[in-house]
This record gives structure tokens, sequence and C-alpha cells, in this order.
């Protein structure tokens, strides 16, 4: 990727990546009337080229600590006009929704089930295998209070979101967006807040608005899978440093 001069950006594709060019143009255009969203300018299938214009600024993660309450308020604000945008179904999203479930409770039944299985199956440990899959069919009632499935960035962390001092100038890298539950794309950004910082998330649910009642039961479910998700991503790529410290965090989501 490179910025070509008058603030557009030029995104290549190649190898087993060039699947994501059609997904991306794709999620662009459904968030086009989100502010601080890169608009495509051109599609080049042929050639696997994306023009596409230059969200300004610098990484969240670079903030001050002092701006933080602030830059996440206006991030849950940011979310909450996103999650406005309705999806056919729930599952993953490319150019449509892929495999799709009739509802939440299918779709993270089916979920959980593919990442216990793979954490299990990637040498994860079977107590905490255990206490996880328990905590899923314990809480699992919690996945039918969402009545429609939202387009959701689904890896909204301080390394996509942009800022130019106290004001957040939009996001990038949606090739991970899905339809599901606005409350599962809350509790990613969450998860990704590694100190779980409570100012940030005060923040956060501050700007994105009024919550159902059970709101926090959902969030602290879908962080679960979330940690789970992660922990199986980094094993498939033999990175194993990170694996106790998630594996902790899952213990701890999964613990009553």
């Amino acid at each position: 990727m490179y910025v070509l001069p008058g603030s557009l950006v030029v995104k290549r594709y190649t190898g087993e990546s060039r699947w994501k060019q059609a997904k991306e143009a794709h999620v662009y255009a459904l968030l086009a009337d989100v502010p601080g969203v890169p608009a495509v300018e051109d599609v080049d299938r042929e050639h696997g080229v994306t023009v596409m214009t230059q969200v300004p600024g610098e990484p969240l993660a670079s903030a001050p600590a002092e701006e933080m309450w602030e830059l996440y308020r206006q991030l849950g604000a940011l979310q909450a006009v996103m999650h406005r945008i309705a999806q056919p179904a729930f599952g993953y999203l490319t150019t449509e929704v892929l495999d799709p479930a009739p509802d939440n409770t299918a779709y993270m039944s089916r979920q959980f089930a593919v990442k216990l299985a793979e954490f299990a199956e990637r040498g994860g440990d079977p107590a905490i295998h255990r206490l996880a899959a328990a905590r899923v069919a314990e809480r699992s009632d919690l996945f039918g209070s969402c009545t429609g499935p939202v387009l959701c960035h689904n890896d909204l962390h301080e390394g996509n979101v942009l800022v130019d001092g106290l004001r957040i100038t939009g996001f990038v890298d949606v090739e991970n967006a899905i339809a599901a539950d606005p409350l599962m794309d809350l509790a990613k950004t969450i998860q990704y807040e590694l100190t779980r910082s409570p100012e940030k998330v005060a923040g956060l649910l501050a700007g994105y608005g009024p919550l159902p009642a059970d709101a926090l039961a959902r969030i602290e479910l879908y962080r679960l899978y979330h940690a789970l998700e992660l922990w199986d991503w980094f094993a498939e790529i033999g990175n194993t440093g990170p694996l106790p410290g998630i594996a902790e965090d899952v213990r701890a989501l999964a613990s009553p």
C-alpha cells in the first residue's frame, strides 16, 4: 500500500489476499454515509489494485493517556452510527453474507463450537476448554436477545482508528467485517484493550448511547469468544508466546 499525491491511497492485493479486494470495496460502499471512512475511487480487479481516499491522522494508540476518555467517547458514537446499517442475515461478510444464519443463537452457537474445537485441536488446556464450553452452554440464552444483524467492523482496535489531536478522523481495515450483534463489535473493541482501562470503556459506552438491559452480560460472553478466537489464531500461526496469557484470559472470562 502506498500514498499518491492528493491524499489517495493505492492498495495492491496479491496471491491469497486477492479475494479481499472485492470484500473491502463492498464494505466501504456500505459504510459510505459513516464519517471518516475511505471512499473507494477505483477498483482494478484485473491487476488487484484499489484506489481510495486517505483518512488523515495518527493511530489512536499514539494519543496521550489523558485524551483517551474523550477519544473513546467519539469512537463509541462512531460505532453506533455504523451499527445502524442492517444486514440480511448473521454471518461472515464478503460481497454477501456467507453461510448465513437465520438468527443470532444459530450463528453464535456455530461460531463458539468452531472456536472451542480449534482450541482443543491446537493444544489448549482441557480444563479451560471444559470451563469455557460450560459457560457458553449456561449463558447461551443471551444470544436470542439480539433480534437482527448489523454491519460490524470486527477489528476496531487502536491501530485501525485514526485521530488528529482530540478528534477521531475515521477508521480503516474492514477485512474482518461481519454481520452480527452490535454488542459483538463493542466487545471486541473492549477485549483488544488488554489493560481493560475503565476510563476507555466508560468513554466508549458513553459515546455509544443507550444499551439493552442485558448488554454487559452479552458483552462479557462475546469477550470470551474473542479471547478464544485470538488464542486459536496465535496457535495457528505458531506464535506461542502470547498463548499462556490469553488462556488465562479465557479462564477468567469463563469462570462464574
